[in-house]
């Protein structure tokens, strides 16, 4: 996953919490409010991003007393959905969420995100296997036969080691040479792993060795 689209991902699943924990907070109150006593202030603060784009309304002075009337107490924050908030709250529970690797998270492997000209580039890629000179990685064609689909975003979702992402490269490498450079260079752009093969030489080995992490493929990333 790039930094930037990581980063986004996070920035979404913080707000979803955050709308989650209001609407969970205001109708548990009755009246739809989330007060100052059912979130700490570093909560509270984390209720700005999702403020700022329109998706909750923090109480006015008039609310407040209002609120502090039904208390029987100070109220000196309060906030609330707005309607904007309730149906991204409703989309963003429906929306497909990313799903972990079938045995559990591991530190070697890396979310990969392609787009379905991507997927059907490394699909053909994987079906060659028994025809191709240069090996699949290990592992590789398990993680493509499995891969969920977010219709969301429109990206099919592998849990790739780097070996394994180097043989992608390697695939939609070979798809750029019969037609199409466009997934390679979304590829590499985003993952940071690209193929270029290694001059032709007298040893039979040198493209295997470079498709498989040799001098012959370049990570960026």
């Amino acid at each position: 996953m790039s930094t930037r689209w990581g980063s986004e991902m996070r920035n979404w699943e913080r707000a979803l919490s955050v709308l989650e924990a209001l609407c969970e907070r205001g109708q548990a109150a009755g009246h739809g409010w989330t007060l100052d006593t059912e979130l700490l202030p570093p909560h509270q603060q984390q209720v700005n991003a999702p403020e700022s784009q329109g998706l909750v309304e923090l109480a006015c002075r008039e609310d407040r007393a209002e609120l502090s009337a039904l208390e029987g107490r100070p109220v000196r924050w309060a906030a609330r959905l707005t309607p904007y908030g309730h149906d991204t709250l409703a989309y963003g529970q429906s929306r497909p969420r990313a799903e972990l690797p079938p045995n559990g998270p591991a530190s070697d492997r890396q979310l990969v995100e392609l787009i379905p000209s991507q997927m059907a580039a490394l699909r053909v890629f994987v079906g060659l296997a028994d025809q191709l000179r240069v090996p699949l990685a290990d592992g590789l064609a398990d993680q493509v036969r499995t891969a969920s689909c977010d219709h969301g975003i429109k990206r099919w979702r592998l849990y790739l080691t780097q070996e394994q992402m180097v043989s992608v490269a390697y695939g939609v490498w070979l798809h750029r040479m019969t037609g199409s450079a466009a997934e390679a260079n979304r590829f590499g752009r985003e993952y940071g792993v690209v193929h270029s093969p290694a001059r032709p030489s007298n040893n039979p080995s040198a493209v295997g060795a470079a498709a498989r992490g040799g001098t012959g493929v370049s990570g960026r990333g």
